[in-house]
């Protein structure tokens, strides 16, 4: 490892990791305390490099309070899913421990990856000791390290897909940390997959990286990761129907503070081209280079793209260069045509079937109204194929053979379940973050506002005629972007209880970012602000003009 000039004014959580003896800390003492539902404080920074964070309920934090209890704590864990990938047996175990530990309900996430909130602290080691158990994990889902890979999860309509799901694995399985901590603690000291565990972490060392990296691989033309809002992307480049290499991007980041200019969205820049069996040496060597220069005296600034503006480009890629030992070749030309997933069933180049279904919120739960969870747990046991995990909290039930079609057909006719008639385009495509009332860092409501603000969008779409406009949307509870709303033609950004930054102008395609429109607005002033912009955008928008682009225009006209 290089030697870096460190600060002595580190931050606090770095005194935490460097204490920890490889992530171990205080946590096995914590989850044998019976005072208390919760754990040390110095080991709530650790588990989430475990793969879970502890949180509370707000709804019900004020009246615990008064009556001087202790706050309803419990915890959320996070499952890595390379590319989003899971068996039929792995979504059938994952909806058990749903069930049988968390809250019924399972949550996909906008990385790919599985979330269970509602665990208390007796079951943290059952738990994670079972996602084990069917070949997932929780290390690293979380914490200051490489989180879950992405992938495009759309089905295999060339050999690339299948070629880059192999580099997201790849990537995913050399960014792992190697600390014994995790099978001490969840497994009894039992090792799994891995042949050797170690406390030598030759990646990450001892202190692992600033903050949180994140890397996704995109194939043209479609955009479903998001890869210009990741630390590191790669750009599947297809050339003569074969998969040439990756263009690979970086200093992508959505985090920012509201009222801190110095904290800022940033997109991805392109630094080359390389070849496909090069992609897993460059993200270890990406990691290794933030590790060693990334800012560890404030956690706002600790992130790959402030290293990179800080230092410049140019310094980035000689570094990055001179570690490698070759230089990049130029990017090569690609071209973005969409993002969002298609609704229904598709046909790949080998004739399998692929059903896209469109996942409320990402909760598989049970409900009065629809019986979800227990349909797909249907389709799993019959189902010869797998499961994909979408960038925009959906599920595709993959490589269906053409004769088990009717199969999956008579299960969503039994629950009443059709794909092609659950929502409308613009709530198909909308995202939100979990927010209120379990994350300690919202500011207002996400998810749970999520399908009351999109029923008025489309009620003034359809005022309009545009009820079939393909507009993206976008809700944060707070600034730090677990959406991606920068990226939304039309995003939400909590700033106080029912108070949000309205933002206008990112592009469809996730190449642009939006900018704030209207500050501190409730819905009243939201939906006032949007309606006549809607009104226009059916008047005076030119051929093919998407709502981002027409909201651009209309802002950079104004501000001429």
């Amino acid at each position: 490892m290089r030697a870096r000039q460190v600060s002595a004014q580190i931050t606090e959580v770095e005194g935490i990791k460097a204490r920890s003896n490889f992530l171990r800390g205080s946590i096995a003492n914590s989850l044998l305390d019976p005072a208390t539902r919760g754990l040390a404080e110095q080991d709530t920074h650790l588990v989430k490099f475990h793969g879970f964070y502890q949180q509370d309920d707000r709804d019900l934090r004020a009246e615990r309070l008064a009556q001087k209890l202790e706050p309803a704590l419990s915890f959320m864990i996070r499952v890595r899913v390379p590319g989003g990938r899971v068996t039929p047996e792995q979504w059938l175990a994952m909806d058990q421990l749903a069930t049988r530990y968390a809250n019924r309900a399972l949550r996909l996430t906008t990385r790919q990856a599985f979330q269970l909130h509602g665990v208390i602290k007796h079951d943290l080691k059952s738990t994670i000791g079972e996602i084990n158990a069917c070949l997932l994990d929780t290390i690293a889902a979380c914490g200051d390290v490489n989180r879950n890979v992405m992938c495009c999860a759309v089905p295999e309509l060339s050999p690339t897909h299948g070629l880059a799901y192999e580099t997201a694995c790849e990537i995913s399985a050399r960014l792992t940390p190697h600390t014994g901590a995790y099978h001490e603690l969840w497994l009894n000291g039992k090792k799994q997959v891995r042949s050797e565990e170690t406390d030598n972490e030759p990646i990450y060392g001892p202190t692992y990286l600033p903050r949180k990296f994140k890397i996704a691989v995109a194939i043209p033309p479609v955009n479903d990761v998001d890869v210009f809002a990741q630390d590191l992307g790669l750009i599947a480049i297809e050339e003569g129907g074969r998969l040439a290499g990756y263009n690979v991007i970086v200093g992508g980041g959505m985090g920012m503070s509201h009222g801190e200019p110095t904290t800022y969205p940033r997109l991805a820049d392109a630094i080359g081209f390389c070849k496909a069996k090069d992609a897993s040496n460059i993200a270890q060597e990406v990691v290794k280079l933030q590790r060693d220069f990334g800012d560890r005296t404030n956690r706002k600034h600790a992130r790959l793209k402030y290293t990179i503006d800080d230092r410049g480009l140019n310094w980035f890629k000689q570094e990055l260069f001179d570690r490698l030992g070759f230089e990049l070749p130029a990017a090569r030309r690609y071209e973005f045509l969409r993002r969002g997933d298609d609704i229904g069933w598709r046909e790949d180049h080998q004739g399998k079937w692929h059903l896209t279904l469109f996942i409320p919120e990402g909760r598989v739960q049970d409900t009065a109204d629809c019986q979800l969870a227990t349909c797909l747990s249907n389709i799993a046991e019959l189902h010869g194929g797998d499961f994909r995990l979408t960038p925009n909290q959906n599920l595709i039930v993959a490589r269906i053979e053409p004769s088990d079609r009717h199969l999956i057909e008579a299960e969503l006719k039994q629950f009443g379940i059709d794909p092609l008639q659950s929502a409308s385009p613009l709530r198909h495509q909308a995202l939100a973050c979990v927010a209120l009332p379990n994350c300690p860092l919202a500011f207002a409501e996400a998810e749970r506002y999520l399908p009351d603000f999109t029923d008025k969008l489309d009620a003034l779409l359809s005022e309009q005629g545009l009820s079939n406009e393909p507009i993206s949307v976008r809700l944060s509870g707070c600034p730090n972007g677990c959406s991606r709303p920068y990226l939304a033609e039309i995003a939400l950004v909590g700033k106080a209880p029912g108070s949000y930054n309205l933002l206008l102008g990112g592009s469809a395609l996730g190449d642009r970012m939006n900018r704030v429109a209207l500050e501190n607005a409730d819905e009243e002033s939201i939906i006032r602000h949007l309606r006549p912009l809607l009104k226009r955008f059916t008047k005076e928008r030119t051929a093919g003009e998407s709502f981002g682009d027409f909201t651009l225009r209309i802002l950079t006209e104004r501000d001429a």
